[in-house]
């Protein structure tokens, strides 16, 4: 009897898995992709002290490699702005954890807010192989469908080009009394997804969504890596 097909893995294809949103933030970070500054957490306990490192208010979630929609499951909480908040959140957080989730824990993170969302990432074409994508994310992203891609490796120029020619050009701008997005940074956080993908040949994914635009520059507040096992 032939041996069966081996079950799909938690990022969707055969042989590949999700990185938790940790683990995937630290591995782009060695490229220079913009992460905040976050603390995990092991126990709601934890999490409070981490907290109150980092400063109110704070973004709390529940981190697990086989944890890649958090928001779908509710296991997402904002803007929390005291101890007994965290507390109260990460104990209900971790309630929340399924015996599927395998081994989990709690991410602390500073609460950061702006007006515009991009988003961007790292795909694998069957054709063409390994891809850059940058596009307007937010709201919008479905109905604006406002995408860039090119094939990795890409330079300096490549980068700038993504960005100038996204068809949104007036969201880059000064918008409602924010100022423009630093597009230096910007092109910065394009060249380190090429390069952690010109280092990583395991590397099938990546997902930044939303690059949040704070004070003029993006942050990934968000992240996936999909990797081959």
């Amino acid at each position: 009897m032939p041996d069966e097909p081996a079950p799909a893995a938690p990022g969707g294809i055969t042989g590949t898995t999700t990185l938790s949103e940790a683990a995937s933030k630290a591995m782009l970070a060695r490229h220079g992709v913009p992460v905040l500054d976050e603390r995990t957490a092991a126990s709601a306990e934890d999490a409070v002290a981490a907290a109150k490192a980092l400063g109110f208010p704070v973004v709390l979630k529940l981190l697990g490699d086989r944890i890649a929609h958090k928001t779908e499951r509710g296991l997402v909480r904002l803007g929390l702005t005291g101890a007994e908040a965290v507390r109260t959140a990460a104990s209900a957080l971790l309630a929340a954890a399924t015996p599927e989730d395998g081994d989990v824990a709690l991410l602390v993170a500073p609460m950061v807010s702006g007006t515009r969302e991009l988003i961007a990432g790292l795909a694998t074409d069957p054709q063409f192989g390994r891809t850059v994508m940058l596009g307007v994310g937010g709201v919008l992203a479905e109905a604006v469908a406002d995408v860039q891609l090119r094939l990795v490796p890409i330079e300096r120029v490549d980068a700038e080009e993504m960005i100038e020619d996204l068809a949104t050009q007036r969201l880059l701008g000064a918008f409602r009394g924010e100022p423009p997005v630093d597009r230096a940074a910007l092109v910065d956080v394009l060249l380190g997804l090429s390069a952690a993908a010109e280092a990583d040949p395991s590397i099938v994914s990546a997902d930044l969504n939303p690059l949040i635009v704070v004070d003029g520059r993006p942050v990934a507040v968000d992240a996936l890596v999909e990797v081959e096992r």
